[in-house]
């Protein structure tokens, strides 16, 4: 936490007073790249971002402001605003083939400052790259490609943070490279990085549960189990369908030594997912998809609440119903929107009954929202959801409304 605060004093001083000295004039926009064909994994660079004159660094960022009122099988903690999180980014080009990208995120603004993203990249192919540094793993496409204006609705998806770790990074190395030919366009990730470690079958949910391990600062500087997290992922696209991305991670999670001494044996986590985007251009609607395994050796001296595998994803469908110009606004857009939703955080059958085990989520949410432009949306959601505890008993229904603003700036 000390060298997070030590990284925004030095940040501060340096770049403020040089703006101060900048004529205004001279402030520029950087926009999103938008002149070649893009993939999910290009997401961390394609951002708007602010240059002042001539100075090699770029900034940007984006906020999320919401409010909600939601209520549990009839009992509701009444209005509640929320700031969600502000995620500064600050990239520069440092010479030709080389370049580095910083994301420093307050989440919630009063509790957590962390750097989420800080990765230098060094170009020698098209198809063969090196990225170094706090990495983002390409495990789906929602931890990469996150940010909330990009999205319609007010709530990050429940697969992606209470099964998935959403924004999951780990210090670490890798390659990564894409190639496009006409309609069709290939990227490719490889890393190895730090992983996760017990806290994922040893946490306060009382179940397998990997966003635990974010918890752990200690991981960006040594890795419990002494070994290497794997993470890839390929994606395909042909720019008249869509795209669809296969991902793996997997390693190691456990402290099976200490100093030589064997504790337990190697156990492994290993999530698998597959991602799809996809749009019909006659009608402007969007589908957004993403579904995801996760298998955890849990020992067996553990009871049957900690599954050793769960399932869960996503779908959302974006319909824009207005184009036009709005309150001055020359490219407004109105959307109507759903995201379904699912997760059952314990597959399988108990042992002495052969019953199912539930431990399970599903929720649907409808939606409007309002772009002024394409990096600013207002949205309303409204939450239908159900979940069941362990034993399968009457679900726990939550519903309620909510509505925020997210934005770059």
């Amino acid at each position: 936490m000390k060298w997070t605060y030590f990284v925004i004093a030095v940040f501060a001083i340096t770049y403020f007073p040089a703006k101060a000295q900048i004529d205004p004039s001279l402030l520029r926009r950087v926009p999103k790249d938008t002149s070649k064909p893009s993939l999910n994994m290009d997401a961390i660079y394609n951002r708007p971002a602010l240059q002042a004159g001539k100075l090699p660094v770029s900034l940007g960022g984006y906020a999320e402001a919401n409010w909600q009122h939601l209520g549990t099988d009839g009992i509701s903690e009444g209005h509640q605003f929320q700031f969600r999180r502000l995620s500064l980014f600050v990239a520069s080009s440092i010479s030709k083939r080389i370049k580095f990208l910083s994301e420093i995120e307050f989440e919630p603004a009063e509790k957590e400052i962390a750097v989420e993203y800080a990765a230098v990249d060094v170009e020698f192919h098209p198809l063969l790259n090196l990225r170094g540094g706090m990495i983002v793993n390409p495990i789906g496409a929602f931890n990469q490609n996150h940010d909330g204006p990009k999205w319609e609705f007010t709530d990050r998806p429940i697969s992606a943070t209470q099964m998935l770790p959403a924004t999951w990074s780990n210090a670490g190395f890798g390659l990564y490279g894409k190639y496009y030919t006409k309609n069709w366009m290939f990227g490719y990730e490889l890393y190895l990085t730090g992983g996760f470690n017990n806290s994922i079958i040893e946490n306060k949910e009382n179940r397998t549960f990997l966003p635990a391990a974010k918890a752990d600062a200690e991981r960006f500087e040594e890795s419990a189990s002494g070994e290497p997290l794997l993470t890839t992922k390929i994606a395909i696209k042909n720019t008249k369908i869509g795209e669809i991305g296969l991902s793996y991670m997997g390693g190691i999670y456990n402290k099976w030594q200490e100093d030589g001494l064997i504790l337990d044996k190697k156990r492994r986590c290993d999530v698998l997912a597959v991602d799809f985007n996809s749009s019909i251009k006659k009608t402007g609607t969007t589908f957004i998809g993403e579904w995801a395994w996760v298998f955890v050796d849990v020992p067996e001296t553990y009871t049957q609440q900690f599954g050793n595998k769960q399932q869960g994803g996503f779908m959302d469908i974006v319909q824009p119903v207005l184009k036009k110009k709005i309150l001055g606004w020359e490219n407004a857009v109105l959307n109507v929107a759903c995201r379904l939703e699912y997760v059952d955080w314990n597959v399988g059958k108990f042992k002495q009954t052969g019953g199912n085990i539930a431990d399970d989520l599903w929720s649907m949410m409808p939606a409007i929202s309002f772009r002024p432009t394409a990096q600013t949306v207002f949205r309303l959601n409204y939450r239908i959801q159900k979940q069941r505890d362990l034993l399968g008993n009457i679900p726990v229904n939550t519903a309620g409304f909510s509505f925020g603003i997210s934005t770059y700036f």
